[in-house]
């Protein structure tokens, strides 16, 4: 760990680990040095990433990450028409005919095997790309084949239970997953890039979203639930707040959720992704205390959120690299030698890791433009 990192040395190193390793198909790979993410890129993490660099002054690696999200999803237009028809024809498709999760560099399904039922990613990539062509006038019919895509999925599938952002239970309908979704297609239904059939049916299952969310997915504390019918809380649902906008900065259930996050999976400076994490034995992840953070700068609390972007930023080794997650409050160390067993040491350099300083820098005021 470097104690003591210059900010924005750190943010151009993380530009660097993310520019430097781009496919020249436009995808993010998620960590190649780490064997279970080698060769891959998630629509989740990409999208991330793709808003940190269209932050902070390199909208043209975004856009060619949007360009390849573009591909994968237009190669995918017939599959998810068929799905789309057998779900309105009363039929329940299974899950392993569903979009993957996750994608080859060159854009690929892949065949090596994973919990690939998620959702999230799709609802991230339609926020993000949305967000990077309003902040640099980029035309969306670039796009267009992708949004259509991912709409009409998205609009057909909201409510199917499918794994978390962290492949797990996939029975469950996950308040994090679904605020990803909102958030989505909530941009679809003004979107220039879609018809206005399309605009109509995003913008009702957005509705529906929000009433699922804030009904049967708030816990008796008044916090968001983990999944429906949980009253656990998971970092990811800082997500819900900001960046999706489910609930608005300042609302009753917004802060109840930021302060259960704090209270019961915040320790040493660092998020915890909840409880009973025991992966590498459920240590803090820097992407979730810079989520965190990103609430915090929004609600006006600029230095809780200044402290927990200069924790991220310090779990860089000396080389400049952030880890997927650290161990210095591990919930259930017993867990970590079998996890090392399987897969070796914890990903690093995780490039979600990266960005999401990044990002956090950039809603504090520090961008690489500025000097």
């Amino acid at each position: 760990m470097n104690p003591q990192p210059d900010l924005r040395a750190q943010l151009r190193r993380g530009v660097r680990v993310i520019a430097d390793h781009q496919a020249a198909s436009g995808a993010y790979p998620a960590c190649q040095e780490f064997s279970a993410y080698s060769g891959y890129c998630w629509l989740r993490d990409g999208s991330f990433v793709a808003e940190a660099m269209s932050r902070q002054g390199q909208p043209d690696s975004a856009s060619a990450f949007h360009d390849w999200c573009d591909r994968v999803l237009a190669d995918r237009q017939g599959q998810v028409a068929t799905l789309v028809g057998q779900s309105r024809d009363g039929r329940v498709p299974p899950i392993t005919d569903m979009l993957p999760t996750r994608f080859t560099l060159a854009g690929e399904s892949g065949s090596d095997p994973w919990w690939d039922f998620q959702l999230d990613g799709y609802g991230a990539w339609l926020w993000a790309v949305h967000q990077h062509a309003a902040r640099h006038r980029l035309p969306l019919a670039r796009w267009q084949r992708g949004l259509q895509t991912a709409c009409d999925y998205l609009a057909e599938f909201w409510n199917t239970p499918c794994y978390d952002w962290w492949e797990e239970h996939v029975e469950q309908r996950h308040g994090s997953t679904l605020g990803a979704i909102y958030a989505g297609l909530k941009a679809c239904s003004s979107s220039p890039g879609l018809d206005s059939g399309r605009q109509t049916r995003a913008a009702d299952a957005a509705a529906r979203i929000k009433h699922t969310l804030l009904t049967a997915g708030v816990s008796p504390g008044g916090q968001l639930s983990k999944w429906i019918g949980s009253n656990e809380v998971d970092a990811s649902l800082a997500a819900c707040v900001v960046p999706f906008q489910v609930v608005p900065v300042g609302h009753p259930t917004a802060e109840a959720t930021l302060a259960k996050i704090e209270t019961d999976l915040l320790a040493g400076g660092g998020v915890h992704r909840f409880r009973a994490d025991v992966f590498f034995g459920g240590g803090q992840w820097p992407l979730l205390t810079c989520l965190l953070g990103w609430n915090q700068a929004r609600a006006g609390r600029a230095a809780q959120a200044a402290e927990l972007l200069a924790w991220a930023v310090a779990q860089a080794d000396s080389d400049g690299l952030v880890p997927e997650q650290v161990g210095a409050h591990r919930r259930h160390p017993e867990h970590q030698a079998e996890r090392i067993a399987k897969w070796r040491p914890v990903a690093k350099p995780l490039r979600w890791s990266h960005d999401m300083n990044l990002i956090l820098a950039a809603e504090l005021g520090t961008t690489l433009e500025n000097r």
